[in-house]
C-alpha cells in the first residue's frame, strides 16, 4: 500500500480525528450509573458481547457489504446496505450517533476539489437525504477509495471502537492508561478475527438487548456526560 494512503487511514481512525465519537458510549455510561458495569472485568464483558453480537455480525457485515459495493462502483447497493443498517438500529440514540460520525468523517475525506468518484457520489446521496450515512458503511467506501484491504477496514473499524470504550471507560470507571492498553490488547484476536471471517454475502444480524436497553434508558440519566 502507498504509504501516503497508509498514513491517511491513520489519520481517519486516530482519536485526534474530528469524527464526535468522543461524546458518545455506547449505552456504557448508564450500566455505570445503573452499577452493573464496575470493574474492568465487567468491562471487558460488556465490550467482548457488543463485539461479538453487535458490532461484528452487524457493523462489520455491513461495512464489508459497502466495501464490495465501492470496488464495483455500484452505488444503489452502497445506499441499500446503509438504509439497512439504518433499519437494524433501534435505539435513537445509537441510531444519530453512527450517522453523526460518519458524516463527519465523509465531509473530512473529501476534498472539494477532487472528485473521487463513488466516494462523491455517495456523498451527494447522504447529504441530499437519500442516505443515512452510518459510520460502518461510510468506512467501508472511504477505506476502500484509500486503498486499505477490506480484512485491515474491519480492523481499523472494530479497534476505534474499542478504543472508544476504553476512552468512555477512563472518565466513567476507576481505570488507569495501564489496564486500558490492557484491555485493546486483550480484544486484538477478537478482532483479528472477525475481520477475516465477516463476509459481505452474511445477512445483517444482531442480539446486543443488554447495550440497546442502556442506550434507550441514557436519555433518562439525571446527569450525563455523553450523548448515547
Amino acid at each position: 500500500m502507498d504509504t501516503r494512503l497508509l498514513l491517511q487511514g491513520f489519520r481517519y481512525l486516530d482519536t485526534f480525528f474530528p469524527s464526535g465519537g468522543f461524546a458518545f458510549s455506547s449505552g456504557l455510561e448508564t450500566a455505570v450509573q445503573e452499577d452493573n458495569v464496575r470493574t474492568i472485568e465487567d468491562l471487558n464483558r460488556y465490550v467482548v458481547d457488543f463485539f461479538r453480537w453487535g458490532l461484528g455480525p452487524c457493523e462489520a457485515v455491513a461495512l464489508a457489504q459497502a466495501y464490495q459495493a465501492s470496488c464495483k462502483r455500484d452505488i444503489d447497493s452502497v445506499i441499500q446496505t446503509d438504509n439497512a443498517l439504518e433499519a437494524m438500529k433501534l435505539c435513537q440514540e445509537t441510531r444519530a450517533a453512527s450517522r453523526q460520525m460518519g458524516r463527519s468523517l465523509l465531509h473530512h475525506a473529501i476534498p472539494l476539489e477532487e472528485n473521487q468518484g463513488i466516494l462523491e457520489e455517495f456523498s451527494t446521496a447522504v447529504h441530499s437525504g437519500g442516505s443515512p450515512g452510518h459510520l460502518a458503511v461510510t468506512f467501508g467506501v472511504v477505506f476502500q477509495t484509500i486503498g486499505w484491504d477490506q480484512q485491515q477496514t474491519i480492523a481499523g473499524f472494530l479497534y476505534q471502537a474499542g478504543v472508544g470504550f476504553v476512552s468512555a471507560s477512563y472518565k466513567l470507571l476507576p481505570i488507569g492508561q495501564r489496564e486500558g492498553q490492557r484491555l485493546l490488547e486483550s480484544w486484538g484476536p477478537l478482532i483479528e478475527k472477525l475481520s477475516r471471517t465477516v463476509d459481505a454475502r452474511m445477512p445483517l444480524m444482531s442480539w446486543t438487548p443488554i447495550q440497546e436497553i442502556y442506550a434507550m434508558r441514557h436519555s433518562q440519566l439525571p446527569s450525563r456526560m455523553f450523548r448515547s
